[in-house]
């Protein structure tokens, strides 16, 4: 399982249009790509959960990975949150 810490500095924090990106690159992978807040918790490829977490901007939020290609699903999912969030 892989792990990644990431803090959010979009203004608006995981919104719609970027949330719904962050969905399509985590369904290329068959990985299970979990988000992390606090008590809170959603799969990387279901919207509703993701953006009912509330994630705004500052919160540091925990990113699991975990499956066959577990290697390159957290790579791209780092790098995709680098680029939008």
């Amino acid at each position: 399982m892989k792990e990644i810490k990431y803090v959010i500095t979009d203004e608006v924090g995981i919104h719609a249009r970027p949330a719904g990106l962050l969905v399509q690159e985590a369904k290329k992978f068959t990985s299970t790509i979990t988000f992390i807040k606090g008590e809170k918790s959603a799969k990387a490829t279901s919207l509703m959960k993701l953006m009912g977490m509330g994630i705004v901007k500052g919160d540091e939020v925990t990113i699991t990975v975990e499956g066959e290609d577990e290697e390159a699903a957290a790579a791209a999912i780092e790098s995709f949150m680098k680029a939008n969030f």
